[in-house]
């Protein structure tokens, strides 16, 4: 059992939340969910546990207390530009595209992403920091990451 679990407060969409995320990421699966009983929550979840490529994650309906802010991020890492199309996409559907910067996107329930090829650090950390600067300017002009544009810029 994981030590440390994020815990995702949603105002009352935390089932959808859930079904979306479990359904674009493979090996996922939702563990449980139990209800509010009574009071104005009723039927509400009171907790969700669900795994995203083995990590697991709990939420919760909470209320509009409180809001997802860019201060937390999920990060995904991404083998290749494939990959990154495809989480983009998927998770981006309906999101906040002023949010859209740099990799990071917020989803349309608020909740703020990273989609971040692996070539994208190595490209920054490359021994010639020239190199690295050019790669840091293009990725600042780009919403989602293009891989073989970094790699232009990295060559020019």
């Amino acid at each position: 059992m994981q030590k440390i679990t994020p815990f995702l407060w949603f105002n009352d969409q935390a089932e959808e939340a859930v079904n979306f995320y479990v359904s674009i990421f493979d090996d996922a699966k939702i563990e449980s969910i139990t209800r509010y009983e009574g009071g104005p929550m009723d039927g509400k979840v009171l907790t969700a546990v669900f795994q995203l490529n083995g990590q697991q994650f709990m939420a919760l309906d909470g209320g509009p207390e409180f809001n997802f802010t860019e201060a937390i991020s999920l990060f995904v890492r991404c083998e290749s530009q494939e990959e990154v199309d495809y989480y983009w996409e998927k998770l981006a559907e309906g999101g906040d595209e002023k949010a859209q910067q740099c990799g990071w996107l917020k989803d349309k329930y608020g909740l703020s992403w990273q989609i971040i090829p692996t070539a994208l650090p190595e490209l920054l950390n490359q021994p010639d920091p020239e190199k690295a600067q050019k790669v840091m300017q293009a990725m600042l002009q780009m919403k989602k990451i293009d891989i073989q544009g970094l790699k232009q810029a990295a060559e020019q």
